[in-house]
């Protein structure tokens, strides 16, 4: 053990004094080390960064929830014109599987009608997007208010001109100003606001971002737009599970009940589609793994040509200081000190290479944070990946050179 340690003390000492003597050559052969490093890091950070903001939003949508959509989210190209054909989800199909479905806990309904323009006294927004929302939605979709609140029962049921406003449509609506309680016109009805959705998070990808969306009751939206009609922008039921109860028993419930309301006879295609995260998941499965070997072989590539700058300065090493082996081997330092000598130094050198790789990726890492607003990290996992990678490079690098001189004949030596 005290050899080893000495070995690697001693080689550790030589890899400094390579750095200070050889200053460009050094610099080049650790610059391909920490490009490369830099690379498959940067890389695989940013996936896990992204991957983890991506799929922290669509958790919200909720992994024990079916969508009951006109349209899978799985790929339409073979069948769009089956799928255009079918009648939208609607209030009907969502008080059939309210009344009759037993395993599950909650079942909401929403449809979007449409950007709408908003005015209160001399100010307006354009483009909101109007929601006509069931009673459940709030809960549903776990919304937080930032003000206010959402609908009561009973203005619900009496389809009461009450309006829930997302926190940029009233902050440009009201300023700094209190929008509870301030009525607005909408379609040239007034409404009076009675809440302020939470401002939605810096997130790559957001399904229930309501920052520019209205939301009214569905039996108030009955007096905005024919929502039986086909040009509806989009309607959904959502309908989550019993707990303990999983989404392959609720699915077959929810068709089960579906098709007996749609009379649909037995040899007939499902009009509807249901939907789950899963499928989402899937895809962005496959397009971060793309991504993860994109990072990966452009990686490989620049630590090919370190790796070969690495070797380079050991085979010069080893030449430098043929000298000085002779002399060890001639005073009995065995085969695998010798070996292990420069071994260890090769890979002082990648680690070095690769420190600084990393330095890299932790500080684009706080820049793109402060520029985006999203989190992009460097965590222990890649940083011993960095370091692993690292090593490998070093003892393959070094291993030919650090060979060649525990095989050097200490008389040959000698004369050198």
């Amino acid at each position: 053990m005290k050899t080893i340690l000495k070995i690697t003390q001693e080689s550790v000492r030589q890899a400094l004094q390579q750095l200070q003597t050889n200053k460009l050559r050094s610099f080049l052969s650790l610059l391909g080390i920490s490009i490369g490093i830099f690379c498959i890091i940067g890389v695989l950070s940013a996936v896990d960064s992204l991957e983890d903001n991506v799929r922290g939003s669509l958790e919200k949508l909720g992994n024990d929830v079916l969508y009951v959509k006109k349209w899978p989210w799985a790929d339409v190209s073979g069948e769009w014109w089956n799928y255009i054909k079918r009648p939208n989800p609607d209030h009907d199909d969502y008080e059939v599987l309210t009344e009759r479905s037993h395993i599950s806990s909650l079942t909401a309904f929403h449809v979007v009608i449409g950007f709408k323009t908003v005015k209160y006294h001399s100010s307006n927004v354009d483009n909101t997007v109007l929601i006509g929302s069931s009673q459940e939605f709030a809960e549903m979709f776990k919304i937080d208010f930032y003000k206010g609140r959402y609908f009561s029962s009973a203005e619900y049921n009496y389809g009461s001109n009450k309006i829930i406003l997302g926190y940029m449509v009233a902050e440009e609506l009201f300023g700094t100003s209190e929008p509870i309680g301030k009525i607005i016109k909408l379609q040239g009805r007034n409404y009076e606001v009675i809440g302020v959705i939470e401002k939605s998070g810096n997130s790559l990808l957001d399904p229930l971002d309501f920052d520019d969306c209205i939301v009214v009751s569905y039996n108030n939206a009955r007096n905005l737009a024919n929502l039986k009609a086909r040009f509806i922008f989009d309607t959904s039921i959502t309908v989550k599970a019993a707990e303990g109860v999983s989404l392959t028993d609720l699915k077959d419930e929810v068709k089960g009940i579906l098709r007996s309301h749609r009379r649909l006879k037995p040899k007939e295609n499902d009009n509807f589609a249901l939907n789950e995260l899963s499928m989402i998941s899937s895809f962005f499965d496959s397009f971060f793994n793309v991504l993860n070997l994109l990072g990966i072989v452009i990686g490989l590539f620049a630590m090919l040509v370190g790796g070969v700058s690495v070797a380079n300065i050991m085979f010069v090493s080893v030449k430098e200081r043929t000298g000085i082996i002779g002399i060890k081997k001639a005073l009995g330092a065995k085969r695998y000190v010798i070996l292990l000598e420069f071994l260890i130094e090769s890979i002082i050198l990648c680690l070095l290479g690769g420190m600084i790789g990393l330095l890299l990726v932790y500080l684009a890492a706080l820049g793109l944070t402060q520029a985006t607003g999203f989190d992009f990290y460097l965590d222990f996992g890649n940083i011993f990946i960095g370091v692993l990678v690292s090593v490998i490079i070093g003892v393959v690098a070094g291993f030919i050179p650090a060979l060649k001189a525990s095989r050097m004949d200490p008389v040959e030596a000698m004369r050198h």
